[in-house]
């Protein structure tokens, strides 16, 4: 097979968060996983902030607001629905040479979507460029639940997957046809896989924790911030019989401020700054304690781990969501209070079978194979004349 005949398969995504990021790596992981008897091309593309110094500036804004002002998330989302920036000539026309040379000289056969603000100038350029019926635009909306984003909804998408019915509704009712609209679960990451009692054994003891213990992972996000560090100090002041892991994220402030206090705390706590290996910190927990991020909820529930999810300040209109999903079917609890964490844990230590129900709650809520779901409706939109069945080659280019 000639390089020109390998289909390619172009992701754009963006570094506002972890979760767009999360979703773009977890469809080329289900690319290479699901598809390996065959040859494809994957290339991520952070395409907010690599297409213009304006728009990396925006995202510079949009993760220090998460990582310190998360109270004003609401007035950020508020403001971006009520303006749309993704739909303005001004920020189209310092874009738009960006997207146009990465077509020109990539040339993909099928354009994937994992961000809210990327569709409409995909499509308007793919119009301009006469490709808007020979390669198909696919969005994969990172939202998982009804009250996101209005930016997800472009007449000009080929095909949305949506986690749920939920979400599936939110499109209708943005006046996306419900004909391009398919419920195919959340995109998580292959490498979530549910781990038993021996796996979570082994990745207590890599970390060098007590393996038989109840380990509380405290997930400060991609960024690091937000309500979470104020509900570990109060994790750190209680007398529990746990041991804890905190993820600091991009925030080294913060994770030495952690260091700090798990010096002074009453049980073991493994600090840890920016981590690849999400999965790992995963299985070895009993309960996560973080935002409410849509692709960090799925991936908690994937490894049927229990979530007490940070809801101190009102979560995001597009997370509310995700947390009355939770609670409602017995996966998770809002904490409202920082204060109330120590008793919420020990609740969990004490009761078992409320534990118990807890984790078998975890069971069932997200699609199950969804990743494989969405590769394969993916892969069905590429040329048929691409593909051959007697060469294997899974290429993929991230571009840093």
């Amino acid at each position: 097979m000639t390089p020109q005949r390998i289909p390619k398969i172009l992701i754009i995504s963006s570094d506002t968060g972890g979760g767009h990021r999360s979703a773009a790596a977890a469809i080329a992981a289900g690319v290479q996983k699901f598809f390996a008897g065959q040859s494809y091309a994957v290339r991520i593309v952070r395409a907010v902030e690599e297409s213009h110094a304006i728009t990396e500036k925006l995202v510079r804004v949009y993760n220090w607001v998460l990582q310190n002002k998360q109270h004003w998330m609401k007035y950020l989302y508020w403001a971006v629905n009520r303006f749309r920036p993704e739909t303005r000539d001004f920020f189209y026309r310092r874009t738009v040479g960006y997207v146009q040379e990465l077509f020109e000289r990539w040339c993909p056969h099928v354009v994937v979507s994992v961000h809210p603000l990327t569709q409409h100038a995909l499509a308007r350029v793919l119009k301009e460029l006469k490709l808007a019926d020979k390669i198909p635009l696919v969005t994969v909306v990172t939202d998982p639940c009804y009250g996101f984003w209005k930016g997800w909804a472009c007449n000009d998408v080929r095909l949305y997957l949506v986690a749920s019915d939920e979400a599936r509704r939110q499109l209708i009712d943005y006046g996306i046809a419900p004909e391009r609209i398919k419920v195919s679960g959340m995109p998580v990451h292959p490498k979530f896989d549910l781990p038993n009692e021996q796996t979570a054994r082994v990745a207590r003891t890599a970390l060098g924790l007590d393996p038989e213990k109840f380990t509380v992972f405290v997930n400060a996000g991609w960024v690091g911030g937000g309500n979470i560090p104020q509900i570990f100090r109060e994790l750190v002041r209680g007398e529990l019989d746990v041991q804890a892991i905190f993820l600091a994220g991009k925030n080294e402030e913060l994770r030495t401020e952690a260091e700090e206090l798990a010096s002074h705390a009453k049980f073991p706590i493994k600090v840890i700054g920016y981590s690849d290996h999400v999965e790992q910190l995963m299985g070895a927990a009993s309960v996560m304690i973080s935002k409410l991020g849509g692709l960090t909820t799925f991936e908690a529930l994937a490894c049927h781990v229990p979530i007490i999810a940070d809801a101190t300040t009102a979560p995001m209109p597009q997370e509310v969501g995700a947390g009355n999903l939770i609670v409602k079917r017995g996966a998770g609890i809002l904490l409202n209070r920082a204060a109330d964490v120590v008793p919420v844990v020990r609740r969990m230590l004490e009761d078992s079978k409320h534990y118990a129900a807890m984790r078998a709650a975890t069971v069932g809520i997200a699609i199950p194979n969804a990743t494989r779901h969405i590769v394969e409706e993916i892969t069905a939109l590429l040329p048929t004349s691409l593909m051959t069945a007697d060469e294997a080659l899974v290429v993929e280019q991230r571009i840093a």
